[in-house]
């Protein structure tokens, strides 16, 4: 009787399953806390700071280093509620975390995903704004925006233009915990339209504005990531909320099929030193925030299948140029891997440290025209968002 006992003991789940209802702060902590202590070899709970009322922002991380970054494995991150009315993503970002914790070491897929990826995830950015809705509504409640009244998803430095409102709790917060990670891809999840909304979400005519569209140079990989989620949702072209928009196959630019893999690798000097703070980017695709190596001499790019020209910059010294082949086959969660040696003249000891962030001030100021108001971002991607820069 003992032993049956305490083989029933070890087939029940570690933490309850999560009801299909909507959780207050309380309830959120409690279940984040208990995921914390119940799967502590591949979670680690933190708060990266508080709301104006002083609720914490958490965020969970689940990888197989949860508590530290890895060379090679990439950093991703989802962030939900930034409108407090908006909850669905909320609560997506709840049971998500619940299916994966859940499904190590019994789906493959998922324990791939975990073993190959550091996952950053935080259910709510508007603890308090989620508070405050008391009459749901798919138009708008009191609750959208944060205790001081601002809207969360317009608290941002814009590349476009000059955003001088008052800096926000919750957007400090956001903003410092972006310079401890190197983020490689990012989801934000909204309410109130059902579609995959990919950059820009503001521009200029430099970018197509001209043409009701605002492109990113990385357009082709943000319009797949769109279309590998949409595709795989047969309710996308929806919309509970009766709103009238029409969103063709269930994408939208923010302003108006090959399998996707990428690049990773390390750039290091002739003595096999990594070396930081180096642009790494294809060439022919200059974005206004290039990606610049961290202290580990790493780089990630996500491509599409194809040959590109890398064109690897160190502050002071000339370009390389590197040709790279992105194969149409490959190994499911893998991207290309290439280091990369720079070719110095002459020993390098240090290279010039520059902002490794990108500036607060508008990065297309000297570009003709102004933007439309900043619409915002719909990114409704789950779990096939991970399927890329796998090792």
């Amino acid at each position: 009787m003992d032993f049956a006992r305490l083989w029933l003991g070890l087939l029940l789940p570690l933490v309850a399953t999560l009801d299909f209802s909507y959780h207050h702060q309380e309830e959120m902590e409690a279940f984040l806390k208990s995921v914390a202590q119940n799967y502590s070899s591949i979670t680690h709970l933190h708060s990266i700071g508080k709301s104006v009322k002083g609720r914490n922002l958490w965020v969970l991380v689940v990888g197989r280093s949860p508590k530290e970054h890895r060379i090679g494995i990439p950093e991703f991150k989802y962030v939900a509620n930034m409108h407090g009315d908006e909850t669905v993503g909320r609560e997506l970002l709840l049971h998500l975390i619940e299916y994966l914790v859940t499904s190590d070491g019994k789906d493959l897929e998922i324990t791939n995903l975990i073993n190959s990826t550091r996952i950053h995830i935080m259910p709510s950015m508007n603890p308090d704004g989620f508070e405050a809705v008391r009459k749901p509504d798919c138009f708008y409640s009191n609750g959208r925006e944060n205790y001081n009244f601002y809207d969360l998803n317009r608290n941002f430095p814009d590349a476009f233009e000059f955003n001088n409102v008052s800096r926000q709790p919750e957007t400090v917060a956001v903003m410092e915990w972006l310079k401890t990670e190197t983020f490689v891809l990012s989801a934000n999840l909204h309410g109130g339209a059902l579609v995959a909304s990919y950059p820009f979400d503001n521009g200029v005519p430099a970018t197509g504005t001209l043409h009701s569209r605002s492109l990113t140079p990385d357009d082709d990989v943000f319009q797949y990531l769109a279309n590998t989620y949409a595709s795989r949702n047969p309710n996308m072209k929806g919309d509970q909320c009766k709103n009238k928009m029409n969103f063709p196959n269930g994408i939208t630019n923010g302003y108006s099929w090959y399998p996707l893999k990428g690049v990773k690798g390390q750039v290091f000097d002739q003595s096999g030193n990594p070396l930081p703070n180096v642009i790494v980017e294809v060439q022919d695709r200059k974005h206004i925030c290039p990606y610049k190596t961290n202290k580990y001499g790493e780089y990630y790019l996500l491509l599409l299948p194809g040959s590109y020209t890398l064109n690897v910059t160190v502050p002071g010294h000339d370009p390389h140029l590197t040709k790279v082949i992105i194969p149409k086959k490959s190994q499911d969660f893998s991207a290309l891997k290439k280091d990369i040696l720079f070719p110095l003249r002459e020993q390098l000891d240090s290279i010039p440290v520059s902002n490794l962030l990108c500036p607060m001030i508008p990065l297309y100021s000297n570009l003709p025209s102004h933007s439309a108001a900043t619409k915002p971002s719909l990114f409704l991607f789950l779990v096939t968002l991970f399927h890329i820069l796998f090792k």
